[in-house]
């Protein structure tokens, strides 16, 4: 996709293991070029056909982006939305744009990431049985529509 670097990828993709070292919590990044209609409908599809809807303590995060459109949402699960201060998406999604004004994309999902993480292992700490349910490498949206999504 061109949209980051190989090294990029790899920050953002360790940056989500980190931060999942210390939760139970799933987190996951998925990137399109465009996105047609409303931001969060769009992530909130994402969210069930990436499966995150499925982990066993439904406390998945997806950070969405359709970069060409500068349009991001984040979707928490329903676990993690019931525990979190009811304006907590909507700070970090203001932490998330300072970077991207700046021009530096990765860093901003980056920071994202860290501060879902953070929620997430103070709400959700990792247990003995915890298992990784999810992938943490980005999944580029658009390499994934065999025609029209």
């Amino acid at each position: 996709m061109g949209l980051f670097t190989e090294q990029e990828q790899e920050e953002i993709s360790n940056a989500i293991s980190s931060a999942e070292k210390a939760t139970s919590g799933e987190i996951r990044i998925a990137l399109e070029e465009h996105c047609e209609g409303d931001v969060f409908e769009r992530a909130t599809s994402y969210f069930a056909k990436l499966g995150m809807d499925k982990t066993s303590r439904h406390n998945g995060v997806l950070i969405y982006m359709a970069h060409a459109d500068h349009k991001f949402a984040i979707i928490g699960d329903r676990g993690i939305n019931k525990v979190v201060p009811p304006d907590f998406w909507e700070t970090t999604k203001v932490a998330m744009q300072a970077h991207f004004a700046a021009g530096n994309l990765a860093q901003g999902i980056i920071a994202g990431i860290v501060l879902a993480g953070e929620k997430l292992a103070l709400f959700f700490p990792s247990q003995n049985d915890d298992v990784n349910e999810l992938p943490n490498d980005i999944v580029f949206m658009d390499q994934n529509k065999s025609s029209k999504a």
